[in-house]
């Protein structure tokens, strides 16, 4: 088995302790920094009522405080899934070397996880999309934005 194997069970068995724990959808992750696992998570989505509680959210968020940092250069992240529009963002976020995934989008899709709807409508114009975004400008919120501009100690992510 290899070394890729290996984590990838890691994340395996975490989706399938998490769906006998009735925790949440069958979905499982680990963070590796120089081979040793540094994050965990699996679906907890029902059993929190958080929507954002996806397995690669909570192993990031593992990682980041084990790291205590908020980016994982040098860390590997290992999938039971291709990674949704929601965690692949957060992936980017925090910027791993490289994400190992088993099951594809279209595996997810047939089992009742299908994420082609969001996929449609980040490419979908303003105005064509399902949740209206609307646009309301506020002299404060650009005043806030000039703050940071001008912030001479902020650290820069």
């Amino acid at each position: 088995m290899t070394r890729e194997e290996k984590f990838m069970n890691e994340a395996v068995l975490l989706s399938e302790k998490g769906i006998n724990k009735n925790e949440g959808g069958p979905f499982g992750c680990v963070v590796v920094k120089d081979n040793k696992i540094i994050g965990r998570g699996n679906n907890k989505v029902t059993s929190t009522n958080d929507p954002t509680a996806h397995a690669e959210i909570i192993a990031i968020r593992d990682a980041c405080s084990t790291l205590q940092t908020f980016q994982l250069e040098g860390c590997e992240i290992f999938t039971s899934c291709e990674p949704c529009p929601m965690c692949l963002g957060a992936i980017y976020w925090a910027r791993p070397d490289v994400v190992y995934f088993a099951n594809t989008r279209n595996d997810a899709a047939e089992i009742g996880f299908d994420d082609s709807m969001i996929y449609d409508e980040i490419n979908a114009k303003m105005e064509e999309r399902k949740i209206p975004l609307i646009n309301l400008q506020s002299e404060n919120a650009k005043h806030v934005f000039h703050t940071w501009k001008e912030k001479k100690d902020k650290m820069i992510y």
